[in-house]
């Protein structure tokens, strides 16, 4: 396994991330693996080399939070890997807020520690940007967050540029931590934020740990006679939402250059986005998943097969977040 520092900050980071919203409970989505098969795939992870386990207190209601403080327990591995989780929306100990006010960031701060079973948290992030709170709110409760020694560092996931630079600016101006890195959607067959966020984002020294690397499988798949998702109808609309006809030329691309290589289009996937200073954030369910991801860390593109898996792509809708888990509705919506 190959590491770098997450953008600007002292965490050495492996160069694929472990996500773990596949951890939990099929209860509250049918293709979440359960607490034993989740363990087995954290230590496989783990003895691969991927030192960076992401979750957020909504995934499985705050059961990926509980296994994963449970896992790094019975291993001993708090001071070996680092720990990441993300709030907004409603977790168990505050069912009735959402949203990034400073009453919910507290509590939610405090529920995250306890499920964890740590003393401290190495990157909090926020899910997504909140437009009903003002980011003044926002910030002062973070630079709380940290001061009160709870996190070691603040991250963004799900915003555009200018709210990124607004939030970046607030914390500049009272002499606060800002967020040291970007959680967004980015893969080959989305690429919007290379638009400005990214710019910015490599401008201002940041990570970059994007999610859906493998567009929901459809990178991986790339090729095969089945376009399936394991995760059923409904993660296939959200599929077409999001990236349109199951068919898209990018996807012969991936195909050919996975022949060049004799590797799978997974592994060109993430590649790709290693080759663009990003550390991808990787969801798994099988052991295979972890072993192509790890495969991806030691390819070498070269020019010719960027210029190949990028010749054909379609501009898209920005997605900011499509979907909210259970279809969450904010109260305080007008």
């Amino acid at each position: 396994m190959k590491y770098n520092f997450l953008g600007d900050t002292e965490l050495e980071v492996s160069k694929v991330i472990l996500g773990c919203m596949s951890f939990g409970s099929p209860n509250w989505r049918e293709w979440v693996v359960g607490s034993d098969q989740s363990m087995r795939l954290m230590k496989k992870a783990f003895d691969l080399g991927i030192n960076f386990f992401d979750t957020a207190n909504v995934y499985s209601s705050g059961k990926s939070e509980e296994i994963l403080g449970r896992f790094l327990k019975e291993n001993n591995l708090r001071d070996q890997i680092i720990v990441s989780t993300k709030m907004f929306y409603p977790s168990p100990e505050t069912p009735n807020l959402i949203g990034l006010t400073k009453q919910n960031i507290l509590s939610s701060i405090d529920g995250s520690l306890k499920r964890l079973n740590v003393e401290r948290i190495d990157l909090y992030q926020v899910h997504r940007w909140d437009t009903k709170t003002p980011i003044e709110e926002t910030m002062d409760a973070l630079h709380q967050v940290i001061k009160s020694g709870k996190a070691r560092y603040i991250g963004a996931s799900n915003m555009r540029c200018w709210q990124l630079a607004k939030a970046q600016i607030v914390a500049k101006e009272q002499g606060w931590q800002g967020f040291v890195c970007m959680q967004n959607h980015y893969n080959l067959l989305h690429r919007e934020d290379e638009r400005d966020l990214i710019p910015f984002i490599k401008d201002q020294g940041m990570g970059l740990i994007p999610w859906s690397p493998l567009a929901r499988g459809r990178i991986a798949r790339a090729g095969s006679k089945s376009a399936k998702t394991e995760r059923g109808s409904e993660d296939e609309n959200v599929q077409n939402i999001l990236y349109g006809d199951t068919y898209d030329p990018v996807l012969d691309d991936v195909v050919f250059i996975a022949k060049k290589y004799n590797i799978k289009p997974a592994e060109v996937g993430i590649s790709w986005l290693i080759h663009k200073g990003a550390n991808p954030i990787i969801g798994v369910t099988k052991e295979n998943h972890l072993l192509d991801a790890i495969s991806a860390t030691v390819h070498d593109l070269v020019d010719d097969d960027f210029i190949r898996l990028e010749r054909s792509y379609t501009p898209r809708k920005i997605s900011e977040l499509p979907w909210s888990p259970k279809e969450i509705e904010d109260p305080r919506r007008d």
